[in-house]
């Protein structure tokens, strides 16, 4: 692979399907807006969309789902009358590549018109530095003379999969300057784009064709000569801008960068994006393909990290479009937020700032779901109030078109119980009990009392039980006892009890507050009895494997394949009331041995084996959630063959774009990016072996055989540690500013990383 830090292709995507995925493996986006990776003179038909975090909208009863704005960035050119786009004349040669060192898209692609061949090429970048910005570099050059016509400005006819989310739009001129505004359907939020360029060449006239408003240049092109201009593009909204309203926002925004120009304004992105490959990079020596997928799965969390500030998360498709409602899932606290709590903490306190702020939601969903009840039950598909997007009928029969039911909104109640988690583990990875006073603990306690809540006390056996749930694996819906959620149950009351506890000791005065504001004194103490009395299916004493829930041994033991091979249409969705896999124990995702990944230091080796040889021939892996939790925990009993396949596969997920687009009747095209989260972690904590707890750091490194190295930085405790694995050694160099000396445990034995100072442990000086 000659380019580790590059995805590129020669070959033109001239279908509907090839250009969909093409447009999410060369997205670029900058944590405000996503633009997918489509061509300059592409439109709606393309599926071109410059899609905004946390905006959402809701056309009639339709599903509501984020904004797309419009495409600031387009720009369609004629030679000697004929207009020349990629799908409409020949194509003698085209290059595309996404430079994933500082998310820059290119183009270049040269046309054959009747003897002549016009070359254009283009560069275009979403600022990190400014999030609000756009810029672009267009070049135009001809072999021969040629009278050429540019149209340049913004395509307000808008990709929606149920929109229009702006259906009046306004196009004016002020000045220089380009601006599109319309207004959503449902909150009547104003969304505009303004559109400065700089063109050295050319007569110049406005024009608005339809919903595009445009800036036409027309000139003679001498043969051999390139010409070249510079497009700047904002996207503001009304509830962002205090003082200004949107329109003026990002009329302000794109004078400023016109003013800096195209090279500042790359250069202050550029060096943002050194700082996030200097804290987030992880290096593999002896392996290209394992490189290059998993730095393009990097690549794609830091592309979508909220910006700071927002109290945005990350949608389960990320910034890729309209997919999945644009709603937030389990999928960011389980699989994306590890990442940024080990590399960047800072972007993963933006994370539970989300759900600090969607709380209300979470206790509106507790009360109106069912019995009602009571606390934080957190939406399965979350937006931006905290409210649940998820539908009661949300999949559809691709045979009969009618919509099934399903209980993904109501009975995954394992949701919160991964927000609380998550709560937790970054104030004890990080030391930081910022979040915890911020809301932090009022979100941990309240899903404890949901789940108090939600409980069931079986009195002739005196425990808990949670019943009438969906755990990880949706194909079976209501089942009891779920070892995934109830494990999760009981951390959440452990970790409530250790919140109360840290605040009642080290900060008596809000904890005081706290209590009084949601009235939770006398629930208190029944949460550590919760925690106590909490039924979680354990390992058979015989055989060792954890039933997954009660009663699914007792179900029918079908080959996936064989099960697979009985739909009657490819889409058919295999769960719901009446799938062909709800009789029998084939599973959708990791469930069982994704409560063994999340809780690996509460189970021993042989159990992760067991129950891992046992469930991975029952998986479907009908969910990119999957591959990464059989991955980690192949690692850990040490089948590291098994453990790579696993691991390649959801590395090159979005790379190689091969996934399945639709499920039942709902499109699912779009990218991944809880398996890229899951990429990093089967690489740090699968074959890294890294296990960072309150205390100390322990590593036990696992290397594939083809491998000679592993490097990566790891963010403890507020300090920074460069670590590089291999096979015979592991170096931990502290940096000189970290604050004080932290404990590693690697390979057994105990290490004190003095800040400024390296310790190499030696495999051969390994503690039995």
């Amino acid at each position: 692979m000659s380019d580790l830090w590059s995805v590129e292709t020669s070959s033109l995507a001239a279908d509907g399907e090839a250009i969909m995925r093409n447009g999410n493996i060369y997205q670029i986006a900058n944590g405000y807006m996503g633009y997918r990776g489509t061509l300059d003179e592409y439109g709606r038909s393309e599926l071109v969309a410059i899609t905004l975090a946390g905006v959402f909208d809701r056309v009639g009863e339709a599903w509501r789902e984020p904004v797309n704005a419009p495409n600031g960035g387009y720009t369609r050119i004629a030679v000697d009358g004929q207009t020349v786009g990629a799908l409409e004349v020949p194509v003698s040669a085209h290059h595309q590549a996404l430079s994933l060192r500082n998310a820059v898209f290119e183009r270049k692609t040269a046309f054959a018109l009747d003897g002549k061949t016009v070359t254009i090429a283009s560069q275009r970048f979403l600022s990190a530095a400014e999030p609000h910005l756009g810029v672009i570099r267009y070049s135009i050059s001809s072999d021969h003379d040629a009278d050429i016509v540019v149209e340049t400005g913004i395509d307000g006819d808008i990709w929606d999969l149920n929109g229009p989310h702006l259906p009046r739009l306004d196009a004016k001129m002020y000045g220089d300057t380009l601006v599109i505004a319309g207004m959503t359907n449902e909150l009547g939020k104003c969304v505009a784009v303004a559109e400065s360029a700089t063109i050295p060449f050319g007569q110049q006239h406005h024009k608005v064709d339809g919903n595009r408003n445009l800036r036409v240049v027309s000139f003679k092109a001498e043969a051999g000569k390139t010409y070249t201009f510079w497009k700047y593009f904002a996207v503001c909204t009304a509830f962002e801008e205090a003082g200004l309203t949107a329109p003026e926002a990002a009329i302000a925004a794109v004078h400023e960068a016109k003013a800096q120009g195209f090279d500042v304004c790359l250069a202050a992105h550029n060096a943002v994006w050194a700082d996030k490959w200097a804290q987030c990079d992880v290096i593999i020596e002896g392996d290209d393909e394992t490189q290059h997928a998993l730095r393009y799965s990097i690549f794609q969390l830091l592309i979508v990290a909220p910006v700071d500030g927002s109290r945005n998360s990350i949608p389960a498709r990320a910034l890729s479009g309209q997919v999945y409602k644009g709603a937030v899932f389990w999928d960011t606290e389980m699989f994306m937020f590890p990442f940024f709590l080990h590399t960047c903490p800072q972007k993963a306190a933006e994370l539970l700032r989300y759900r600090i702020r969607t709380l209300d939601g979470a206790r509106r969903k507790a009360l109106t779901e069912g019995a009602g009840y009571r606390g934080a039950f957190y939406a399965w598909e979350s937006q931006e109030t905290g409210d649940d997007a998820c539908t009661y009928f949300n999949i559809g029969d691709p045979l009969t078109k009618r919509e099934l039911r399903t209980h993904f909104r109501d009975k995954q109640v394992h949701i919160s119980g991964d927000v609380a988690i998550a709560m937790w583990e970054y104030f004890k990875l990080t030391g930081d009990d910022c979040i915890l006073l911020e809301g932090g603990a009022e979100v941990i306690l309240e899903c404890a009392r949901f789940y108090y809540s939600y409980a069931y006390f079986k009195k002739e056996k005196n425990r808990y039980e949670i019943l009438d749930v969906i755990g990880p694996d949706e194909y079976h819906e209501r089942v009891n006892n779920n070892a995934f959620t109830n494990m999760v149950v009981r951390a959440t009351f452990e970790i409530a009890s250790q919140t109360a506890f840290y605040l009642a000791e080290t900060h008596p005065e809000a904890f005081k507050a706290l209590v009084q504001k949601i009235a939770i004194a006398q629930e208190l103490p029944l949460f550590a009895e919760a925690a106590r009395l909490l039924y979680v299916p354990e390992p058979n004493p015989t055989d060792g494997l954890i039933e997954q829930f009660d009663g699914y041994f007792n179900l029918r033991n079908v080959p996936v394949e064989e099960l697979k091979s009985q739909r009657i249409h490819p889409d058919e969705y295999l769960g719901a009331g009446q799938g062909l896999a709800v009789p029998t124990q084939v599973i959708k995702q990791a469930d069982v041995v994704m409560m063994l990944s999340l809780f690996r230091e509460r189970y021993p080796t042989a159990v992760k084996r067991v129950n891992w040889e046992y469930y991975e021939p029952r998986t479907e892996h009908g969910s990119s959630l999957s591959a990464c939790a059989y991955a980690m925990v192949a690692a850990e009993f040490g089948n590291l063959d098994f453990a790579y396949k696993y691991f390649l596969k959801t590395a090159r997920l979005d790379l190689d774009a091969k996934y399945k687009i639709y499920v039942g009747t709902v499109f699912m095209g779009g990218s991944h990016p809880a398996a890229n989260g899951g990429a990093w972690m089967t690489a740090v904590f699968g074959f890294g072996g890294v296990s960072a707890g309150a205390d100390q750091v322990t590593i036990s490194p696992r290397l594939y055989k083809s491998w000679r190295s592993l490097k990566f930085k790891l963010a403890y405790k507020g300090d920074s540690f460069d670590i590089t694995i291999t096979h015979d050694s592991v170096a931990v160099t502290a940096a000189p500013s970290n604050r004080q000396t932290r404990r590693f445990c690697v390979w057994g034995r105990d290490e004190s990383c003095v800040p400024g100072k390296r310790i190499l442990i030696d495999r051969a000086e390994k503690v039995a």
